[in-house]
């Protein structure tokens, strides 16, 4: 278990990965989308409710920029299959 302070510089790319994964076993691209992304409209929405504390609100913050970093893998890696040419 890691230290809380602790970070896996490669977490992004594995969870991009485990999403990759499913695609290439015929999940939808864009349920997968949907499974990875977090709203704008829900973030704000969470950062607005006065009852959380500001240490929270900086940690909504800080998984809101790491669902964009996978997605931005994720969507990198479905392009680059699309774009490979195909053996037939």
């Amino acid at each position: 278990m890691m230290a809380k302070d602790e970070f896996d510089p490669l977490a992004p790319q594995r969870e991009a990965a485990f999403f990759y994964g499913l695609f290439l076993r015929g999940h939808d691209v864009e349920d997968l989308r949907q499974d990875i992304d977090v709203p704008r409209a829900t973030i704000d929405k969470w950062l607005k409710a006065r009852d959380f504390e500001a240490s929270f609100r900086t940690s909504l913050q800080r998984i809101y920029a790491y669902r964009k970093q996978v997605l931005a893998i994720f969507d990198g890696l479905v392009l680059n299959e699309q774009n490979r040419p195909r053996v037939q």
